[in-house]
């Protein structure tokens, strides 16, 4: 399908912002209300598939904008306040009441009449999730992870080729999460920051810009990339979230997390490591000829948020202010993050001899740590189908669909 016009890049969506580009956020901290609900938005129905932090502000927020909002957990008793309510209490830079049409730990309620499912779990939990929807899954439905880390959609993808299910529904991920948010109370959730812009790809690609044209409807910040190889390699999680953890380890134990994760948990000496990781990701994506995004230039573009080098951005955005560290080192930054954010890279990087020293470093003394193999539990090239792969072929693979 020819690309819409219409729909932005994530260049020219920058240009259009201009000098809106200086703001924290999108949306400032007033009642959003007058500015994005319509009534026109109730006939789209979106099912949030997770009612952790990022599932109940996502959930809440799709509320108040005016979508008929279903809420899944599969942990009934999670979800009893937010049942008993009906709504989500949203707080920060986006403020007021959600209220949802469905809250249950149903998953065929919450899917069956979904036209954009937004599936809002740690990437631990994606194949669990396309193995349950699977059945119940209906020709037109666009879902996205939010975000798909590394290979997520690539996974979901090839579960749901198992129940023959991929060609009636399109999977998209997003390469990172929309919101800086967090639950903070039941039912209440408080949404830090709204990214500037997301990119997402559908895979295979060419189905891109059909899943564009739903998710759009509910969130013009994101913008179509060009495959899944841009939004799993340019994943940041694998930069700012094993490595500060595992370096601020002492810290996070001593004072149960009584710091700010990004402001006082990055000084120059943990920042020299952040970039010698990005260097090899970076690398690889060279390698598989897609444009690599720095993590300092994704700061630009995510949160408009600039400096003399990474340290300086990081420091310098206000969205990391206010944001703690986890009270444990025994936290997804971990254990979702390295299995299947940082193992996947590697174990790409050491299919095509690419040397990713510091990575690789950090995935042992995060398994040291917390005594387990991520290394063979995460996502290999294995695992997701790819071994033996040259870079053609999986650039074939992931605009086509074949290789």
């Amino acid at each position: 399908m020819c690309p819409d016009t219409n729909t932005p890049t994530i260049e020219n969506f920058l240009q259009l912002l201009g000098e809106q580009m200086n703001a924290e956020v999108l949306y400032p901290e007033s009642d959003y209300l007058d500015n994005e609900y319509s009534e026109d938005n109730e006939s789209v129905t979106v099912a949030v598939l997770g009612a952790g932090h990022g599932g109940q502000a996502m959930a809440g927020h799709l509320a108040l904008k005016g979508f008929t909002v279903n809420l899944f957990n599969r942990t009934y008793e999670h979800i009893i306040p937010i049942e008993r309510r009906g709504i989500i209490e949203i707080k920060g830079a986006v403020r007021g009441m959600g209220r949802l049409n469905m809250v249950t730990s149903d998953i065929e309620q919450a899917i069956s009449n979904a036209d954009l499912i937004m599936v809002v779990v740690p990437a631990v939990g994606h194949k669990y999730m396309a193995e349950n929807c699977a059945p119940y899954l209906k020709k037109g439905q666009v879902i996205l992870l939010n975000p798909g880390r590394t290979f997520g959609a690539l996974e979901f993808y090839n579960i749901l080729k198992k129940y023959g299910k991929h060609k009636d529904v399109i999977v998209s991920e997003a390469e990172t999460f929309i919101y800086a948010a967090r639950r903070t109370a039941p039912a209440q959730a408080k949404i830090f920051s709204v990214k500037s812009a997301v990119s997402v790809a559908a895979l295979p690609a060419l189905k891109t810009y059909d899943a564009m044209t739903a998710i759009n409807r509910v969130f013009p910040q994101f913008v179509p990339a060009e495959s899944t190889l841009e939004t799993s390699l340019n994943n940041m999680a694998c930069i700012f979230h094993p490595p500060i953890t595992l370096l601020n380890a002492a810290r996070i134990e001593n004072t149960q997390g009584d710091f700010q994760y990004y402001i006082e948990g990055v000084s120059p000496a943990v920042g020299t490591v952040l970039e010698e990781i990005d260097k090899e990701r970076m690398s690889l994506l060279e390698k598989l000829g897609v444009k690599p995004i720095s993590a300092f230039e994704w700061l630009k573009i995510s949160y408009s948020s600039i400096g003399r080098n990474l340290v300086d951005a990081i420091q310098n955005n206000p969205a990391y202010r206010g944001i703690y560290s986890p009270r444990t080192v025994f936290h997804r930054y971990i254990t979702e993050d390295v299995p299947m954010s940082m193992v996947p890279i590697a174990s790409l990087a050491q299919m095509y001899n690419i040397s990713t020293t510091t990575l690789s470093a950090v995935i042992r003394l995060c398994s040291v740590i917390a005594k387990r193999d991520f290394a063979s539990e995460g996502r290999t090239v294995e695992k997701l189908g790819i071994k033996g792969l040259s870079p053609n072929e999986l650039k074939k693979l992931v605009m086509e669909g074949t290789n």
